[in-house]
């Protein structure tokens, strides 16, 4: 799977661990940045993760940001991004399975290697159940393309 991958500077060091996991489970990563810890405006990362999901260039998305709130609500701007701040497996799983989540905003802040890793292959290996939650992610891309986000 290819995955587009960004944080912000707080994030940049979860992100290189993150990016070698990938790397290392088989995934091509496609890294937008940062490239160092310099403080940098955490909505330019996402739109770029956000933007190559939607176009297709990236199958998923993976953002990182102290808290991941940020990352979440910048790349939720992007149509067709459904980004989610997961704290736990469980919460990684059901973002795949009842909302198809297709990127991943994680805190680098609050959890160390092993839990981000948990996360992480949970969300990459859950599939979406589609029957009645495909109806309900539909609505939210009728209700994306009545508000006109780009």
């Amino acid at each position: 799977m290819r995955i587009a991958i960004g944080s912000d500077h707080r994030g940049f060091d979860v992100k290189l661990d993150v990016a070698r996991r990938l790397q290392s489970l088989g995934h091509e990563v496609a890294d937008v940045g940062t490239s160092d810890t310099e403080s940098v405006d955490y909505p330019d990362y996402a739109v770029a993760v956000g933007t190559m999901v939607s176009q297709g260039q990236a199958e998923r998305g993976i953002l990182i940001c102290g808290t991941g709130i940020g990352m979440s609500i910048a790349a939720n701007k992007v149509r067709g991004v459904r980004a989610v701040v997961c704290h736990d497996r469980a919460s990684a799983e059901l973002s795949r399975r009842h909302n198809d989540a297709n990127v991943l905003c994680l805190a680098a802040d609050s959890f160390d290697e092993p839990q981000i890793d948990s996360m992480m292959e949970t969300w990459l290996s859950t599939e979406f159940d589609e029957g009645r939650h495909l109806r309900r992610v539909e609505k939210i891309e009728q209700i994306e393309q009545r508000s006109g986000a780009e």
